[in-house]
């Protein structure tokens, strides 16, 4: 087995982050919501139609790490992407991973909003497909403002 890396300490991370980059708006996603200090996409690699991710912009790896201060935005925008995402269904999962162990594989703390449209288990073992561009702008269009 080998070793698990250290986590950097909270602000900027020590290697490149995408959702960092995402944030800066220095790499592409389907952004369904932004404000100040947070924003909300599309999973890249989605159990379900609609699977959102919500990151505070600021890096940190773990929910632990937020300051006081940002637990209000931060669930602030959970709750606003949990509505949007009852557009698309009722049911649905909220998750966060934290650490390898657990699941984390980009080390920049976020929820994953997972809508589920039947008694099937999206989580499962079985290959997670690449967003299509054409599905994402359908789901973007239903989870926009409004």
């Amino acid at each position: 087995m080998g070793a698990i890396p250290l986590r950097p300490v909270m602000g900027a991370p020590s290697t490149p982050c995408i959702f960092c980059d995402i944030a800066a708006h220095r790499a592409e996603a389907h952004i369904v919501y932004e404000d100040e200090t947070t924003m909300a996409f599309l999973d890249i690699f989605p159990f379900t139609d609609g699977h959102t991710l919500v990151i505070p912009k600021r890096h940190v790896d773990r929910l632990t790490d937020l300051q006081e201060s940002e637990y209000q935005p931060m669930l602030r925008t959970l709750s606003t992407i949990c509505r949007r995402v009852e557009r698309l269904s009722s049911d649905y999962n909220i998750g966060v991973n934290q650490g390898p162990f657990a699941g984390q594989i980009v080390f920049h703390l976020h929820f994953h909003l997972i809508p589920r449209y039947g008694p099937g288990n999206p989580f499962l073992e079985r290959g997670r497909v690449r967003l299509d561009e054409s599905a994402a702008v359908g789901i973007r269009q239903k989870l926009a403002s409004g």
